[in-house]
C-alpha cells in the first residue's frame, strides 16, 4: 500500500546513500582538479594558456555527447553494467593523466574522464530502487552529495597537490574510482526490474517538447552561463592567488572559509526563495551578485584580499544559483517531462563547462587575465537581462503515484478525483508506465485526504 507520508524504507535509504556515495566519489575527483590543474599544467611540456583551459574543460564535451546515450543504453543492457563501464573509462582517463608529462597526455586523460558519463544511468538506477512516492527524496539526496563533493574537492585538491603535485590528484582520483566500481558491484542492490522512468530519464520522443518550452530554455541558458563562468575563472584564479602572494600549498586556507561562509550566506536566501516564495527576486539578485563579483575580480585580481573578497562574493551567488536552478526546472517542467528536461539541463551544464575553459584559456592567452573576468561579467549580464522577463515560478512540487494495482477504469476515475483534493494542481496519468505525475502545492495540500483516496482505491483493487 502506498503511503505518501511514510519515510523511505531501510532498503531504499541504503540504495540511495550507496549511489549518492558513488556519485560523490566520482565528482570529488573532478572537483579536486578545479583549484590546481591550471597551476600545475603550466609545468607540462607543450602547455599554452589556451591548451591549459582546454585541459580543464575538455571532459565536459564527452559528457554532453555521451550522458544521454549511456542512460538509454542502461535501459537495454542493465544499469550496473553501464555504470561500471563508465567508471572504467574514468579510471583509464585518471591513470593516463597521472602518468602524462605533456599537456596532450593530460588532454587525452581528461577526455576519457568525461567519457565516463554515468549520471543518467545512476539516476535511472535510483529510480529503479525507490518507490514512486520517495523518488523526490532520493534525487534530493544525490543533489546534496554533489554539493558536498564540490566543497570537499575545492579544499582537498590543493592539499593533495601539495604532497605530490597534479599526479597525486589524478592518482587519488583513480583510487576513488576503484572504490566506486567495487561499491557498484558489491554494495549497491540489484533492482528487481528496470523500466523507463519519465521523471528521471531522458525520453527521446519528448525532446522537442522540452526544447520548445521558453522557460526551460531560459533555465538551460542559465546553467550554461553559470558553469561557463565557473570554469573560466578557475583557469586564472589559482595562478592569480599565487602571483598575489599566497604561498604554494595554502590555497585550501582560502577556499575553505570562502566556501563555508558563502554557503552560510546563501542558505537563508534559499529558504526565503522556497518557503517565502520569493524565488524570482532572489534568483535575479544572485545573478547580479555573480556579475558584480566578476567586475570586482577584473579590477582587483592582483590584490590577494581583493581576490579573496570577490571570490567569496562569487560563491555566494554561485551556491545560491546552483541550488535554485534545479528547483526551478522541477517546478517548470510538466511532471512527465521532468527527466527529459533535466537531461537537456545537464547537457547545457556540461557544455558550459567545456566552453568556459576553452574561451577562458583563449582570452587569457590573447588578452590577459582582466579580459577573462570581463568576458565572464558580460556573460553574466546577458543572463541577468534575460532573467528579468522570466515568469514567476509556480511553487509546485512533483509527486508520483503508482497506478500498478488499479485497472484502467479505476485508474482513470482515481486520477480525476485527485484533482478535486485541495493542493493538487495537476494530474498527468501515464497508463503505459502505470504512474500518475502530480503537481502539488505543499503548503495547501490536504495530505490525509489524498492518502485516504489512495488507500480506498488500492484496497478495492486488492479485493
Amino acid at each position: 500500500m502506498q503511503d505518501i507520508t511514510s519515510p523511505m524504507t531501510p532498503s531504499e535509504r541504503y540504495a540511495t546513500l550507496s549511489l549518492a556515495g558513488i556519485y560523490a566519489l566520482r565528482m570529488l575527483g573532478l572537483f579536486m582538479m578545479l583549484p590546481v590543474l591550471s597551476l600545475f599544467a603550466e609545468q607540462l611540456e607543450g602547455s599554452t594558456p589556451a591548451l591549459i583551459g582546454l585541459a580543464m574543460s575538455i571532459y565536459g564535451l564527452p559528457q554532453v555527447l555521451l550522458q544521454i546515450p549511456f542512460g538509454l543504453l542502461s535501459d537495454r543492457f542493465g544499469r550496473k553494467k553501464v555504470i561500471v563501464f563508465g567508471l572504467v573509462l574514468f579510471f583509464i582517463g585518471s591513470v593516463t593523466a597521472a602518468l602524462s608529462t605533456t599537456i596532450y597526455g593530460v588532454l587525452i586523460g581528461r577526455a576519457f574522464q568525461g567519457a565516463g558519463a554515468i549520471s543518467a544511468a545512476i539516476m535511472a538506477l535510483v529510480a529503479d530502487l525507490t518507490q514512486e512516492v520517495h523518488r523526490t527524496k532520493a534525487m534530493a539526496t544525490i543533489g546534496v552529495s554533489i554539493g558536498m563533493s564540490f566543497g570537499a574537492g575545492l579544499i582537498a585538491g590543493p592539499i593533495v597537490a601539495g604532497f605530490g603535485g597534479i599526479q597525486a590528484v589524478f592518482g587519488l582520483t583513480a583510487a576513488l574510482t576503484i572504490l566506486a566500481i567495487l561499491a557498484v558491484i558489491y554494495v549497491v542492490p540489484n533492482p528487481q526490474q528496470s523500466k523507463r522512468h519519465r521523471d528521471a530519464e531522458f525520453v527521446p520522443s519528448q525532446m522537442f517538447d522540452a526544447l520548445k518550452n521558453p522557460e526551460l530554455l531560459r533555465l538551460d541558458y542559465g546553467i550554461f552561463i553559470l558553469h561557463l563562468v565557473l570554469m573560466a575563472i578557475f583557469v586564472v584564479v589559482p595562478t592569480q592567488l599565487r602571483h598575489a602572494g599566497l604561498p604554494a600549498g595554502y590555497e585550501w586556507q582560502v577556499y575553505l572559509p570562502v566556501f563555508v561562509l558563502s554557503m552560510g550566506i546563501a542558505v537563508p536566501f534559499i529558504i526565503l526563495a522556497e518557503k517565502k516564495r520569493k524565488m524570482k527576486p532572489v534568483f535575479i539578485g544572485a545573478i547580479a551578485v555573480l556579475m558584480l563579483a566578476e567586475l570586482g575580480l577584473s579590477q582587483y585580481h592582483q590584490n590577494l584580499y581583493g581576490i579573496i573578497g570577490f571570490l567569496g562574493l562569487f560563491f555566494c551567488g554561485f551556491n545560491l544559483l546552483e541550488a535554485t536552478l534545479p528547483s526551478l526546472v522541477s517546478k517548470t517542467a510538466p511532471g512527465d517531462l521532468k527527466g527529459t528536461a533535466m537531461g537537456a539541463y545537464s547537457s547545457s551544464q556540461f557544455m558550459g563547462l567545456f566552453i568556459g575553459g576553452l574561451v577562458g584559456g583563449w582570452f587569457n592567452g590573447a588578452y590577459g587575465v582582466t579580459a577573462v573576468f570581463l568576458f565572464c561579467a558580460v556573460a553574466a549580464c546577458s543572463w541577468l537581462l534575460l532573467s528579468f522577463s522570466m515568469k514567476p515560478p509556480r511553487y509546485l512540487a512533483n509527486m508520483l503515484i503508482s497506478l500498478n494495482k488499479l485497472n484502467a477504469q479505476d485508474a482513470e476515475q482515481f486520477t480525476g478525483q485527485m484533482l478535486e483534493i485541495t493542493g493538487v494542481e495537476e494530474v498527468t496519468p501515464n497508463f503505459e508506465d502505470a504512474v500518475a505525475y502530480l503537481k502539488v502545492d505543499n503548503q495547501r495540500l490536504d495530505t490525509p485526504q489524498l492518502q485516504k483516496l489512495i488507500t480506498q482505491y488500492e484496497s478495492r483493487s486488492s479485493e
